[in-house]
Formats: structure tokens, sequence, C-alpha cells
């Protein structure tokens, strides 16, 4: 899994190809920080963690919100 941020949203590359965008909006506390805090992120097995952010994301949430438009070898963005 990468992750990576543009201007406007969080940018999930998953392991089995697909990539998820999603609206920095939908996260106030990961659009408020600061690059530098946004890079200090640890993954796991239940999603995505910023201890300075005190932010959790969970994918399989991301998954269930996108619904039937994740297919793999395609690229979407909510």
């Amino acid at each position: 899994m990468r992750l990576r941020f543009d201007d406007d949203s969080l940018w999930v590359d998953l392991s089995d190809g697909r990539t998820i965008g999603v609206p920095m909006a939908w996260f106030p506390r990961l659009s408020h920080g600061t690059a530098q805090q946004r890079e200090q992120i640890r993954i796991s097995s239940r999603g995505l963690h910023w201890d300075a952010l005190d932010e959790d994301v969970s994918v399989e949430a991301l998954l269930t919100v996108l619904g039937g438009l994740s297919t793999r070898d395609k690229t979407f963005a909510a």
C-alpha cells in the first residue's frame, strides 16, 4: 500500500492494483495538518493512522463508501 496527497485529495494505492482517491475535505485533521505531519503515517492491517494529527482512516470504510466504483486496474476518485 502506498499513500500520497495532492492539493485536494488523499490517494491510496492498494496492493491489488486499485487506486482510491478521496477528497481531503472528508478529513479535516489531515487537510489542516502540515505536509510533514501527513508524512508521519502508520499503516497497519486496520488502516491508516497519524499520531500527530490524531486521525484514523479505515481503507475498508473507503472501499465501502466508494461501493461498486472500485474495480481492479482502475483509478477512482470520490
